[in-house]
């Protein structure tokens, strides 16, 4: 009765685990495709690229998805070397992502002071007419329409002779929101840089709970399977 009892709880670790695995893949590849944030931080001073950090998510998720297949192939046939296959991934895995968690907490308050310090920096690019500041007005353009603000730091200003070019994103088009009047059009008050900070620290305060809460899960996981593995060797 209790070598069923773990068997099941085995298999219902390795679905919510499958789970997990889905989640994080589905959420990186869709924060990867997510491009104007990415231009947003990756382009002047600041040089952040998400996109790595984004492609390590993806590649934990399809590997915790084949991992909690073969969770699920070594405990339905009791196979003992899919079973220390299996461990070892898990141990590996819990490892990764305990360092992943902690260099998250050490470098989030790193890049977040460094955003501080240099996306503000980058309000020349709000007025270049160079390659590289096209890029960086684009991405912002369509930030504006997604976070309801205006420019960057000082809010339309920002824009300079742009903002003719620029200036539909910001525009205001209900009275919930606080608005102000800039060159004759009614646009949205709050300036982006602000919106855009918070959204970069909650990436990070995501990406680290995931680490640590699905690093939980694991260690739950080896515990199961180490009571399965020296049940089977009974048998």
């Amino acid at each position: 009765m209790a070598g069923a009892c773990i068997k099941y709880s085995v298999l219902i670790f390795n679905l919510v685990f499958l789970v997990f695995g889905a989640a994080i893949l589905a959420v990186a590849i869709w924060l990867r495709e997510n491009k104007d944030s990415h231009e947003i931080l990756g382009i002047g001073d600041l040089n952040i690229n998400p996109s790595i950090s984004m492609n390590i998510l993806i590649a934990v998720g399809a590997i915790i998805m084949m991992l909690s297949i073969l969770g699920c192939c070594s405990t339905t046939q009791k196979n003992r070397f899919m079973m220390i296959l299996f461990f070892i991934g898990l141990l590996l895995m819990l490892l990764l992502q305990m360092v992943a968690g902690f260099l998250g907490v050490t470098h989030k308050s790193k890049i977040e002071h460094a955003m501080n310090e240099s996306l503000p920096g980058n309000l020349n690019l709000l007025t270049s007419t160079d390659e590289r500041g096209k890029t960086f007005q684009k991405a912002l353009f369509k930030k504006q329409d997604k976070l309801k603000c205006c420019g960057l730091v000082n809010g339309a200003s920002d824009w300079g002779n742009n903002f003719k070019y620029f200036s539909t994103s910001c525009e205001c088009p209900s009275d919930q929101i606080p608005c102000t009047s800039y060159n004759g059009k009614t646009i949205y008050k709050q300036p982006c840089f602000s919106l855009i900070s918070n959204l970069v620290s909650k990436g990070f305060s995501i990406v680290i709970g995931l680490a640590f809460g699905v690093a939980a899960v694991e260690m739950l996981g080896l515990l199961l399977y180490v009571v399965l593995y020296c049940q089977t060797r009974k048998t």
